[in-house]
């Protein structure tokens, strides 16, 4: 219990830690909302005068009266209510509902192809580590091949010859926006599952690589550790060597890297939803940035703070589960 309460503790403090730096960052840069909107205004040739910037501050849920403690205290206020103020990229929409449209895309997308690439990669790299020097060793050099390749490159080229030469995919969106409406139904699923399949597949192919070389090489260490050489003094069964023995603890490097991988699913690829024109939160990301849309990008960096703080600190307590050593203060 006391494991676990500290790490609580832990990732509390680090969540209000990067809470207040969120509130900060925005505040120290050039410009804002208001003066994106009023500088909008100017160029279609609307009044851009001080009756605007209040009625625009009223409208964004700014006070540039109040000091800086204020605002601290009214940010936190705010965010407890799970206001996160009105996004101006997407105006009238508040940054909460762009939030909650743009989620399920990315979560769905990007958290399917990061599931299934690690567990592709880990299960292939311990049997291409077990034992060493098989045909399977081929698949390292080809797969960390593939994932050195740039993304978007990847993407472009899968997108030419399965969507564009053969039609086998479309080329771009999260659903045929033509002919189904967005709602929990068969057509529906059908339809967004068939638009994810090519993206899927691109995220898949990229990052497989280094999931089963991280494994791999773990093997490797783990299969000359003195309990594995003593399991096979013992005559125990490979099967029961490999997976209780050598497996369970070559994984913990790769248990840690799917928590931060796990993490950064919310916040998507935005490589991955822009070449694909997909309605992600990276792409709503993209788009916050390119319109200094500070109300958003301050939602968004939040959920993705709380997601990756969230992820590590459950694979922290499965990690004292899986490996007892790290339930232990020095």
């Amino acid at each position: 219990m006391r494991y676990v309460l500290r790490k609580v503790a832990f990732y509390a403090v680090a969540a209000w830690a990067a809470i207040t730096l969120n509130f900060a960052l925005p505040r120290l840069m050039p410009g804002s909302p208001v003066d994106a909107l009023l500088a909008r205004l100017q160029k279609t040739g609307g009044a851009s005068g001080p009756a605007q910037r209040e009625a625009i501050e009223a409208m964004l849920g700014v006070n540039g009266n109040q000091n800086i403690v204020d605002q601290y205290f009214s940010y936190w206020a705010h965010l407890v209510r799970g206001n996160f103020g009105t996004s101006v990229t997407f105006y009238p929409s508040s940054v909460g509902s762009v939030i909650r449209d743009s989620l399920p895309w990315t979560v769905f997308l990007i958290g399917v192809a990061t599931v299934i690439s690690s567990v592709l990669g880990v299960v292939l790299g311990t049997f291409v580590g077990w034992p060493r020097g098989t045909w399977l060793d081929s698949l390292v050099p080809s797969t960390t091949f593939l994932a050195s390749v740039p993304y978007f490159w990847l993407a472009l080229v899968l997108i030419y010859f399965f969507a564009l030469k053969l039609g086998w995919f479309p080329l771009a969106g999260g659903y045929d926006v033509d002919n189904t409406e967005i709602g929990f139904y068969s057509d529906f699923i059908g339809s967004a599952v068939y638009h994810a399949v090519l993206p899927a597949i691109t995220i898949i192919i990229s990052s497989v690589g280094g999931w089963l070389l991280g494994m791999r090489n773990m093997m490797v260490t783990t299969l000359s550790e003195d309990y594995v050489v003593t399991a096979e003094a013992k005559g125990l069964r490979n099967g029961r060597i490999l997976v209780s023995y050598a497996a369970r603890n070559a994984v913990l490097p790769s248990v840690a890297g799917f928590a931060i991988s796990l993490g950064f699913v919310v916040s998507g690829s935005i490589v991955a939803e822009t070449v694909f024109s997909y309605p992600g939160i990276g792409f709503a990301l993209l788009q916050a940035v390119q319109n200094n849309d500070y109300a958003l990008m301050q939602g968004i960096f939040l959920i993705i703070t709380l997601a990756v703080l969230g992820a590590n600190l459950l694979v922290d307590l499965l990690y004292g589960v899986i490996d007892p050593r790290t339930r232990h203060v020095g």
